[in-house]
């Protein structure tokens, strides 16, 4: 390759980093833009939010709702974390915010979730607030069978179609999209109102990811978070042991190797070993400490799937 080529190709590699860049300032510029726009600003935010939202009539709380649902694809975590999501947890939280509101609160939540935005923050976190409406129908039911249906339908979708595995970063804070899914998911499996149907449909979605994917080894508490909803799907549902040995079989399943020795020759292979061993770790001591009489028949069929395990 002569002088001139090598030129060239430095040229184009830098005119397409420079490219990369100000796609990437874009996508943040307009996530900012989107929770700046409002007529109510981050420091109105603020206020309200340590106010506890006492100062601001129905309407008003409802309209904060929507702004701070706007922030949950701020690129700043103290904006996105620290006022947007801690905000609407403290209003939904606090009993003062309408079913119907609410209800559009949710509809906003819904649509974000099934958006890939750029930064990775919005999906995760709208995940994350939708646990909390959940919630709301736990502590005082509102929803119709149909909309309870799409709540556990729309969790499970969510936390099946997850592929950022991205935690935490020092410099952009929380994404976790998998332990906020876990967190919807908990919440639904924590409501009366759920069928063996509802459960069949969470515990697949939960399936699907404690190995994770991409090779992605979890590191920021994952498989905790997964551990609780089944747990508390156990104390719902009564289970039988071998109810629960045959939805933990294909966990300890080593297809397509041919035994899970093969694990220590890839990075891959080691991933999922250790991601679905500590899952089972995480789902043991936490049934094993419950004193709920429908977790027993849990405890022995995780106790033969980790012997399974090398």
């Amino acid at each position: 390759m002569g002088p001139l080529m090598i030129r060239i190709l430095k040229s184009f590699a830098f005119l397409t980093l420079i490219g990369q860049s100000l796609s990437a300032c874009a996508d943040t510029g307009q996530n900012s833009a989107a929770c700046l726009s409002s007529d109510i600003t981050v420091k109105d935010m603020e206020r309200a939010k340590a106010n506890a939202f006492e100062t601001l009539d129905t309407r008003a709380k409802a309209n904060m709702a929507t702004s701070m649902v706007a922030c949950l694809g701020h690129p700043d975590p103290a904006i996105r974390d620290g006022i947007a999501y801690a905000g609407l947890t403290a209003l939904l939280r606090s009993g003062t915010l309408p079913q119907d509101d609410i209800r559009a609160l949710r509809d906003q939540l819904l649509v974000i979730v099934e958006t890939n935005d750029a930064d990775g923050y919005s999906a995760p976190f709208a995940a994350l607030v939708l646990s909390e409406v959940a919630r709301t129908d736990r502590v005082e039911p509102y929803l119709t069978d149909s909309e309870f249906d799409q709540l556990v339908q729309a969790a499970a979708t969510y936390v099946n179609g997850v592929t950022d595995y991205r935690g935490f970063s020092d410099t952009e804070g929380w994404r976790h999209g998998i332990a906020h899914g876990a967190d919807w998911l908990m919440q639904l499996s924590l409501n009366p109102a759920l069928t063996d149907d509802h459960a069949n449909i969470l515990l697949k979605a939960i399936q699907t990811q404690i190995p994770s994917g991409n090779g992605h080894i979890y590191i920021h508490g994952e498989p905790g978070r997964l551990a609780r909803p089944v747990l508390f799907i156990a104390m719902q549902q009564g289970r039988s042991e071998q109810a629960w040995t045959e939805w933990l079989a294909p966990l300890i399943d080593p297809a397509p190797m041919s035994e899970w020795g093969e694990a220590y020759k890839s990075e891959a292979g080691l991933a999922r070993l250790h991601n679905v061993k500590s899952f089972l770790q995480a789902l043991y001591v936490a049934a094993s400490l419950s004193s709920n009489t429908e977790v027993k028949p849990l405890i022995d069929p995780v106790t033969e799937a980790l012997r399974a395990l090398p």
